[in-house]
């Protein structure tokens, strides 16, 4: 099994491994590119980003900068909008539903380094995956760990680290981010 097929289904792998290297180099190379586009370079903006992540619905938006490690973990749904300083480490899937806000500042990582000192030592380390449902809105300055399941409609305050899953339907904030009431369902 090569380190990108453990990497992927989530065992440990050796992160210098040559192969996991030449594909964060390239991925990160197109961060740069797109980072580097004017504002008003919209198409190009666009495009780069289809060209890095591995999905993207209808309507996706990234304001600069957005930096991430492969890019093919990476599936944003339909409407998907993510403000200024994104950065998604995605060594595992990190899937976006249809219709999510992202603030400034976020940041969602998978990769989870082993508690032992003697696998660090040697590179090790694996990744769980992210999950956000449709709907979700996400303040700015949020970190998302890793193995983490936002549940659809739900809003995470600024400046919280979600280090558990968070059920459908709630606002949560903190440090551990926890649910402190039910959103609101406004009928127009």
């Amino acid at each position: 099994m090569t380190e990108l097929e453990k990497m992927i289904s989530g065992e440990l792998y050796y992160a210098g491994d040559e192969q996991l290297y030449i594909k964060r180099l390239k991925c990160k190379d197109m961060c740069a590119e797109f980072n580097s586009l004017k504002p008003s370079e919209e198409d190009k903006r666009i495009e780069l980003i289809n060209n890095i992540v591995g999905k993207a619905g209808n309507d996706v938006w990234i304001e600069q900068t957005f930096w991430c490690d492969y890019g093919f973990n990476i599936e944003l749904g339909d409407y998907f909008y993510s403000n200024h300083n994104l950065v998604v480490l995605d060594c595992a899937k990190v899937v976006f539903g249809n219709n999510c806000l992202v603030g400034p500042n976020c940041a969602f990582y998978t990769a989870v380094h082993p508690l032992d000192p003697e696998q660090r030592k040697k590179g090790l380390e694996y990744a769980k995956p992210i999950y956000v449902g449709d709907d979700v809105w996400i303040g700015g300055n949020v970190v998302v760990l890793p193995g983490v399941t936002i549940g659809s409609g739900s809003v995470i305050g600024a400046g919280s680290v979600v280090t558990k899953d968070i059920p459908e339907g709630v606002v949560a904030l903190g440090n551990p981010c926890r649910v402190v009431k039910k959103t609101e369902t406004h009928q127009v």
